[in-house]
């Protein structure tokens, strides 16, 4: 428990007029994006610079609370969910654009900053920055650098980490450390920048972030492509990429998900095909033109029913709006949505669908699948309710399937959402124990007191387990379980 003694330093630290613990603000804060997990923090911090969360970190090793870092709230495997004796240090007021510097290349911000309004600020002076999540418009870029988020461009421009230049962060100590440069090339000491992206709040929390940026694409095509079987469009995925052809997106939307987007959009999607491809090609309009050609041929050999392609910009944006609306179209069906993120070897995916299929009908679970197949992360949404205890027990249950098959086809638990609490039971079945001590022993030097997002991604024994969110009645039975948690 926070005394009211602590909770007056922290008062002193930031201001009271930046510290809120009414009971409406901390049920705001208690819950991400994740479904079902909900903890209530002591309150919320709102400092308004670095000295202050540094002063706030040095007090939570003295006093012995927890902080977890958040943006806007849009993770979806627990991350920024509070701990027990927790402050949330809320950053989505940190949102300036600090320096735009085009000689390098390069923007410094701030963690609050919103994704897709850094995209929107670079665009204007031809300036490109490709990760785009899902969430983009509402999530902040220093949620993005803490889960390392993907995006649909990622199959040709790789994801956060490969855009982040440098990192103000403060650490566990207390201690503000500024690690990288505008340098293109520097292999001085560790590479400590890339060690903090996808740490999930657990190492240190973002004050200023140094951006990668390249030019602008000139020239983009976008089409849609309808197959009548999901194993079609998997190998067509297959042979576009072993043909040697890069796509800025390969796209991937099955039939169940097709219908609840046409249902919700009325966009025109064609219901009665099995699967869709959303392919979109850009750079040099020769390069873009002949690979366009090219994947025409391939899609065909594959068995493709229908081929669309944008004839301008408005009509490219009406096809990518279906891909960036699959999730929301999704969550009206059913009370619980269930996001999930499986990431397979490209040549996997044909059978990963497969496996998808055949745990839907076995458990007798609605999933609609989606995701970034050229890079071959996929989004199985279980679409469930969580007060009907048969319905849900079968979602849980296909939640671990989808997950160990997953495993064992040498693929991953998460490719862009982060391990979190949701995903953290599998991480030692893919990894293994040797590398969760690697983690342990890293998080341990850093942080020996469990300040930062303590119970996050795995658990340090014994210590933190009572800083899990039991007191929350779901949660309980889910750590009971040894589901989700």
């Amino acid at each position: 428990m926070i005394s009211k003694t602590v909770t007056n330093q922290i008062i002193s630290i930031i201001g009271r007029e930046n510290y809120f613990d009414s009971d409406e603000d901390k049920i705001a804060y208690s819950y991400d994006a994740t479904p079902i997990l909900r903890q209530t923090p002591h309150g919320i911090a709102k400092p308004t610079n670095v000295e202050q969360i540094s002063q706030l970190v040095k007090l939570a090793n003295d006093a012995k609370f927890s902080i977890v870092a958040r943006g806007s709230g849009t993770g979806l495997s627990g991350g920024s969910i509070p701990v027990e004796d927790s402050i949330v240090l809320a950053t989505q007021h940190w949102n300036k654009i600090l320096e735009l510097d085009e000689s390098n290349l390069s923007l410094l911000v701030e963690p609050g900053v919103i994704t897709s309004n850094i995209h929107s600020f670079v665009e204007k002076k031809d300036l490109f920055y490709p990760p785009d999540p899902g969430s983009m418009t509402i999530s902040t870029i220093g949620g993005n650098v803490a889960e390392n988020s993907g995006g649909l461009r990622g199959l040709k421009y790789g994801v956060t980490k490969n855009y982040i230049l440098g990192l103000e962060v403060v650490l566990p100590s207390g201690e503000i450390v500024f690690c990288g440069n505008k340098n293109m090339k520097d292999v001085a000491g560790y590479n400590l920048k890339d060690h903090f992206v996808g740490s999930e709040g657990t190492l240190g929390i973002f004050t200023k972030i140094l951006l990668k940026l390249i030019p602008k694409p000139n020239y983009v095509k976008t089409l849609l492509v309808y197959f009548d079987s999901n194993n079609d469009a998997a190998k067509a995925v297959s042979q576009i990429i072993s043909s040697k052809i890069l796509p800025c997106t390969i796209e991937f939307i099955d039939k169940t998900t097709i219908n609840c987007i046409e249902s919700y959009s009325k966009l025109g999607l064609q219901t009665d095909k099995e699967s869709l491809l959303l392919i979109e090609l850009d750079g040099h309009k020769i390069v873009v033109d002949e690979d366009l050609e090219k994947i025409k041929v391939i899609c065909e050999q594959n068995k493709s029913s229908t081929l669309i392609i944008a004839q301008n910009e408005v009509e490219a944006v009406k096809l990518k709006m279906a891909r960036r609306i699959a999730f929301s179209s999704l969550a009206r069906i059913k009370p619980t949505t269930i996001l999930e993120d499986v990431s397979v070897p490209r040549s996997e995916l044909p059978k990963m669908l497969e496996k998808i299929e055949n745990i839907s009908k076995e458990n007798n679970v609605l999933i609609g699948n989606f995701g970034h197949a050229g890079d071959g992360n996929l989004h199985p949404t279980i679409l469930t309710n969580e007060n009907d205890k048969l319905e849900f027990k079968n979602a849980e249950i296909a939640f671990d399937l989808i997950m160990n098959e997953s495993i064992k086809l040498g693929g991953s638990i998460t490719g862009e959402h982060g391990t979190g609490l949701v995903k953290k039971k599998f991480l030692p079945d893919m990894v293994g124990k040797s590398a969760i001590d690697t983690m342990q022993k890293i998080k341990s030097a850093l942080d020996p007191n469990s300040v930062l997002n303590p119970g996050k991604i795995f658990s340090l024994k014994p210590k933190c387990e009572g800083s899990l969110p039991q007191k929350n009645d779901q949660i309980k039975k889910f750590v009971a379980q040894g589901a989700w948690i």
